[in-house]
């Protein structure tokens, strides 16, 4: 089965850096598009960043433009997010999410952003 799991959260001071990642499972990993989202307290789930197949096209959301890379490793069937110059609104659970005939969502890792 499809199994997704996410890493690499913590607490972080603002304008520091975090690396998540995404062991993913249980479908052919360098076939589908991947992407991270994300949900903060009291508000809906949001798309941080999606990536292609090969990961040659990446597209990120405006509130993350020039801080967080989307990335992925086809041969360790792994999907990364950079997160740098990170800022109190980042705080979230991070999500990990591909859709093959179905969505499939990963547990989520806490992120969080504060001095």
């Amino acid at each position: 089965q499809v199994q997704l799991v996410e890493s690499g959260g913590g607490l972080v001071q603002p304008g520091g850096s975090l690396r998540l990642s995404c062991a993913a499972s249980g479908f052919t990993f360098s076939s589908y598009a991947m992407s991270w989202y994300r949900q903060a307290p009291g508000k809906a789930r949001e798309l941080v960043a999606t990536i292609s197949s090969a990961g040659g096209a990446a597209s990120n959301a405006d509130s993350v433009k020039g801080r967080f890379t989307i990335s992925r490793d086809n041969a360790k069937n792994t999907l990364y997010l950079q997160m740098n110059s990170l800022k109190p609104e980042d705080t979230a659970v991070y999500y990990c999410h591909v859709h093959t005939y179905r969505e499939y969502w990963g547990q989520g890792t806490q992120v969080t952003v504060s001095s």
